[in-house]
């Protein structure tokens, strides 16, 4: 008789890269039929349990079964033979290939022929359907949002069936809608006896879909909470191992002079026009639903975007007119939003991606000082709180968090008076946010005007002197320190004014 019990079964699970201890002791007990959340700061080890389970690493210890089965997944093909299919954080899709396409990537030629052309057509759209509506499947992946390809990537999970789903952070790229049609999705699923492990950094996602959560801090896991017990302060605890929030919400002030104008944008033919000043510190932030058009607006601002009207850098000796090219020079910087996809060289060192802007201020007679580049890194990477093993280590190696603080750093030692900050924030755990937000009060304090992209209502709330709320291409509402809340802001999302200034 087998006393083991079913699900997907971690115990003293460790792994190590070099002198990195990245998993100490990984423990878990995934259920079949239940939505089992795992949390944790960017570095805890997350990441790298995942990988192992999705067959990308293997572990140097520890023992790993499902339904009594010992899991030894050599590759991910090995992993989803055995029924586990994950789904990363990463948007991974071939933007030239369908959608279709797309959706089959990496399944077994068997399986497909077996389906069929018109089996494979009928299940992708079914599935879908189901999680992201109508999706056009002959169109290049690379002609859709965002959230669409992200759905695509979580279809192609879906489509084999697996008996293990896991999804690690697989919602911060999904829009409002996708992401209630997928949670639709996972409790059906649930009930059909899918074990699911979701990871995620919201914790109003957490509330609403788990199960039961496991907490991991510095590479072991903490503790597993049942729903009926779930707390964000317990939780927060477990995770950081400090009580409290440390919140602080930032107080109004009396801005600067004009130090960005745009005027008369356009972000589609039949849209309003848009007029904005951005003052010498001032924090601005730009809300709305996917695809309303505040990603377009903030790519206007930093000179990335073309389209009608101009964005003009007001300086002393008169204004000029922004555009990519001249934005370092202007001193205006821009994060944007997909770090893998724009930002990142993952061939290249942590310290090389750091100085790619600023490789100017480190040639002596020519030639490179990197003893100076050096220099300039570990003085952002301490003022930063940035965590690493060593500058000369692939970025690849690095957490999330601290790939986006390299990418901060990268840019501001460009020394900008205008930080322009598509979603930064996204994929990146409570701790290191909190670590963003001190960063940015002290920028804007110092004089930086900072405009901040988020798709986290309680960051713009906490962060930020007005909000612009974007809908369909336009401004819809403008909302003041003074009136801002998170139902002034959601209110502003769904068209109503009642509570906001326009």
């Amino acid at each position: 008789m087998n006393n083991q019990p079913s699900g997907l079964m971690l115990a003293g699970v460790s792994k190590r890269f070099g002198a990195t201890h990245a998993l100490i002791d990984g423990h878990l007990h995934l259920r079949p039929g239940e939505v089992h959340t795992l949390l944790g700061e960017n570095g805890s080890g997350k990441s790298t349990l995942v990988k192992i389970l999705g067959g990308v690493h293997r572990s140097d210890a520890g023992s790993i079964t499902l339904d009594g089965v010992p899991v030894n997944s050599r590759s991910p093909r090995a992993a989803m033979d055995l029924g586990i299919a994950v789904v990363f954080q990463e948007v991974l899709t071939a933007g030239n290939q369908s959608v279709l396409e797309n959706v089959w990537l990496g399944s077994h030629g068997m399986f497909r022929r077996r389906l069929g052309r018109a089996g494979q057509r009928s299940i992708t759209r079914d599935v879908l359907s189901r999680i992201a509506g109508e999706v056009p499947l002959d169109l290049p992946a690379g002609q859709l949002s965002l959230s669409e390809r992200q759905s695509i990537c979580i279809a192609r999970a879906l489509v084999r069936r697996p008996k293990v789903l896991i999804l690690d952070e697989s919602t911060a790229s999904l829009d409002v809608k996708s992401r209630d049609l997928l949670f639709v999705e996972l409790r059906r699923l649930k009930a059909e006896g899918t074990a699911i492990l979701f990871i995620s950094h919201r914790m109003d996602e957490v509330e609403e879909i788990s199960d039961r959560v496991t907490v991991l801090r510095s590479g072991r896991s903490v503790s597993t909470v049942d729903r009926s017990d779930l707390s964000i302060d317990r939780l927060i605890t477990d995770m950081t191992g400090n009580s409290g929030h440390d919140q602080t919400r930032r107080l109004p002030h009396d801005p600067g002079d004009i130090i960005l104008r745009g005027t008369a944008l356009r972000l589609s033919p039949a849209s309003a026009p848009i007029d904005f000043e951005l003052r010498a510190g001032e924090v601005v932030g730009l809300a709305g639903l996917e695809g309303h058009g505040q990603d377009q607006f903030i790519k206007r601002l930093a000179g990335v975007a073309a389209g009608p009207g101009s964005v003009d850098r007001i300086l002393p000796e008169g204004d000029k007119g922004l555009t990519e090219r001249n934005g370092d020079d202007l001193g205006v910087a821009y994060l944007p939003r997909e770090r893998r996809g724009e930002s990142l060289f993952e061939s290249m060192s942590i310290r090389e991606n750091f100085a790619l802007p600023t490789l100017a201020k480190d040639r002596r007679g020519g030639l490179l000082d990197t003893r100076n580049t050096a220099r300039r890194f570990e003085a952002f990477a301490q003022s930063l709180s940035l965590r690493f093993g060593a500058g000369q280590d692939a970025i690849s190696t690095l957490s999330g968090g601290n790939q986006q603080k390299v990418l901060l750093a990268r840019w501001l030692a460009t020394d900008p008076k205008v930080l322009l900050l598509n979603d930064p924030t996204r994929g990146v755990d409570i701790g290191t946010k909190r670590e963003i937000y001190a960063i940015l009060h002290r920028l804007s304090a110092e004089g930086m005007s900072v405009v901040i992209l988020s798709s986290e209502i309680d960051e713009l709330v906490e962060l930020v002197d007005r909000v612009l709320v974007f809908r369909d291409q336009a401004v819809f509402a403008q909302i003041d320190h003074s009136n801002l809340s998170t139902e002034s802001i959601v209110a502003a999302y769904f068209g109503q004014k009642s509570e906001v200034h326009t």
